[in-house]
């Protein structure tokens, strides 16, 4: 019962309904949730999956360990999320891995019209012209871990309106083993499930999501009140849509330098994330200068809901000071 007990599938109603769809299956974490969604599609080996070239390595990790190609393509420079104007399908192309990055919704929407699977790691709680991320594809992928808004230490979901891709995640997260009773093992899966105890952890915060998104809210535009006038690029989302606010990353010139200097004054401050085409299995795709920007201005100030009123100008004095 500790590893699939009845606390999974009441965690997984709870992430149902903050996502608005009809299925979320636990897995155990949110790598594990990409990998088994990307499976789910039942794609070929060589086929093509378009993935931003700016996001955590996992986004194009999974689909290359499918046996698939990751294309990427860049992103724009501001938002940090997908350039739509940058997408080409090619003969091969055949789904998109989409990111709400730190939280941002992804303009999906104007991406073309192919499988989507979210990257929605840290965008629970987001939504993209009134719809919640993590229902806008085929499938949803949330994370779980420590620095995402709700945490079980480690964990993950795929969340899904299909009942197919439902099932077909199921029944890859457990080895492959199919209902009624494991009764057969069709395919090979993976152990890829999350365990009861973690689930009694993440229940109740994710009753209490609203509230939760809405401390992170208030961080967020603590920061941005106390940055106005700096030469820093702030994050936001389009108008109308909801922030998730896993981080808040800010962009300035001269990034390594000023995170330095936060760094030496004790603020925990780090970069935002990787340009794959800078990694070593995705070099061969060429430059994306969107993502190469956004790799080397991104700054991800401290930021969690127990920050008061003088831990936010600490760090905009010393943010401040360091860009004078």
């Amino acid at each position: 019962m500790l590893t699939m007990g009845p606390r999974v599938p009441e965690f997984e109603a709870e992430v149902a309904r903050a996502c608005e769809v009809e299925h979320a299956v636990a897995v155990s974490s949110g790598t594990a949730a990409l990998h088994l969604a990307v499976l789910a599609l039942g794609l070929s080996p060589g086929d093509e999956v378009l993935v931003p070239a700016y996001t955590f390595p996992a986004t194009g990790n999974v689909v290359a360990l499918a046996g698939l190609r990751p294309v990427l393509v860049d992103v724009d420079a501001h938002t940090m999320n997908v350039d739509p104007g940058r997408v080409r399908v090619g003969p091969r192309t055949r789904a998109i891995l989409g990111v709400h990055l730190f939280g941002r919704p992804a303009p999906i929407e104007e991406l073309p019209d192919l499988p989507l699977v979210e990257d929605a790691a840290g965008a629970l709680g987001a939504r993209r012209r009134g719809r919640a991320c993590g229902g806008l594809g085929v499938a949803g992928c949330l994370s779980f871990h420590p620095r995402k808004i709700v945490t079980t230490g480690e964990g993950g979901a795929v969340t899904t309106n299909d009942e197919a891709t439902a099932d077909a995640v199921r029944q890859l997260r457990h080895h492959g083993w199919k209902p009624p009773e494991n009764a057969d093992m069709p395919v090979p899966g993976l152990n890829y499930r999350l365990s009861d105890i973690l689930c009694a952890v993440g229940i109740p915060q994710l009753r209490r999501l609203d509230d939760l998104l809405a401390a992170r809210t208030r961080v967020a535009a603590g920061y941005t009140a106390r940055l106005a006038g700096l030469p820093v690029t702030v994050p936001r989302a389009d108008d109308g849509d909801v922030h998730g606010w896993q981080a808040y990353v800010v962009q300035v010139d001269d990034r390594d330098r000023v995170l330095r200097e936060l760094r030496a004054q004790g603020i925990e401050a780090q970069i935002g994330t990787y340009a794959l085409h800078l990694l070593g299995p995705y070099r061969d795709q060429g430059d994306f200068p969107g993502a190469t920007r956004a790799y080397e201005r991104a700054l991800a100030l401290p930021f969690h809901t127990r920050l008061g009123d003088g831990d936010l100008d600490r760090v905009a004095e010393a943010l401040a000071a360091a860009l004078a």
